[in-house]
């Protein structure tokens, strides 16, 4: 498995050149493709295995479109390229954040009647980028009711960006605290039962000498590590990915939509809209999925080998939240064995 930083300026990732930092979903998907041919060139014992490109909520969008300039005929070395996966995945597409309401509505976040009022008066509109008044003034009531919880996983803790230092740290936060004099921008300290204080520790961890070194992290190069760079300049530039994703599946490339039941970034039920809007045929309607004996998730199966699951109880991204399902369905799929 190769783990990308990818756009450059993300992670570790770095140029020498400061207008390469300067990008977006066309020539990221470029570069992408660029370094795994000229990676795989260096590597030609890897050459035979199965190709397959992943990647999940932002990256779900530009994967479908690496995975097209891969399946381009005419470029060495011939690649086997054989399908793709996406998790939580943005497209581009007004549903991304349309499906929000209805999402909202169905797992008891408004009202029936906040959301009726919402759908009648934003009627065709783009719910991100909407151009009547009354609409956005409608959304406006909605955003108070997600600003309120942790859109991520609904279920979840709420933790606010700054935390208040506690005042009674243990000696292993401690240690942690008095490390901050060597880092550039430490993060505030989470509260221990968010999911965020995880992401601490990864700054922590990251920015260790050992483990960059470890990671042949050339001195000099990267600074700090940053687990979200909001920083870059980066154009989406490419307005959705449906298009490639019609292109690779009627193409006869292989194909793994997922989706946690509790996200409400990117809800299922939007994925499942545009999944619908490629009007293939059901091979294997809506059942039950397991692991450990107990359900997982729900799937169903599309005709050119298109695959669509649900894990249960998990957030944005899928991974994080349900790591021992979500490695039995990535391995039954590639191991092309039924959810």
């Amino acid at each position: 498995m190769i783990f990308l930083d990818s756009p450059v300026g993300s992670g570790f990732s770095f140029s020498n050149i400061p207008e390469r930092y300067v990008d977006g979903d066309a020539t990221a998907s470029l570069r992408v493709h660029k370094f795994l041919r000229k990676w795989l060139i260096d590597h030609p014992q890897f050459l035979p295995n199965p190709l397959y490109i992943g990647g999940d909520s932002y990256a779900g969008k530009v994967v479908p479109i690496i995975t097209d300039l891969i399946s381009q005929a005419g470029a060495q070395p011939l690649l086997n390229l054989k399908g793709y996966l996406v998790g939580n995945p943005i497209t581009g597409e007004a549903i991304d954040k349309n499906a929000q309401v209805p999402y909202a509505h169905n797992m008891g976040i408004i009202s029936d009647e906040i959301y009726k009022s919402t759908t009648i008066s934003c009627e065709g509109e783009d719910y991100e980028n909407p151009t009547n008044a009354v609409c956005a003034e409608k959304l406006q009531v909605v955003k108070k009711y997600f600003d309120e919880i942790n859109i991520k996983h609904i279920l979840e803790p709420k933790c606010p960006r700054a935390s208040p230092k506690p005042k009674n740290l243990s000696k292993e936060r401690r240690f942690l605290n008095d490390e901050h004099g060597k880092f550039i921008m430490p993060p505030d300290v989470p509260a221990l039962n968010c999911r965020s204080y995880v992401y601490y520790l990864g700054y922590i961890w990251a920015n260790n000498d050992d483990v960059r070194d470890a990671l042949h992290i050339q001195k000099g190069t990267v600074p700090e590590w940053i687990r979200c760079n909001d920083t870059l300049q980066y154009a989406k530039d490419i307005p959705s990915s449906v298009k490639y994703h019609h292109k690779l599946t009627s193409r006869g490339y292989r194909a793994l939509v997922y989706s946690g039941d509790h996200d409400l970034v990117i809800p299922h039920i939007g994925t499942q809209t545009w999944i619908r809007s490629l009007n293939y045929s059901i091979v294997d309607d809506w059942r039950s999925w397991f692991s450990s004996g107990q359900v997982a998730g729900y799937t169903r199966a599309y005709a050119n080998n298109l695959t669509f699951a649900t894990i249960k109880g998990a957030g944005h991204t899928v991974p994080e939240y349900k790591p021992m399902e979500s490695l039995a369905m990535v391995k039954r799929w590639l191991s092309y064995q039924p959810l």
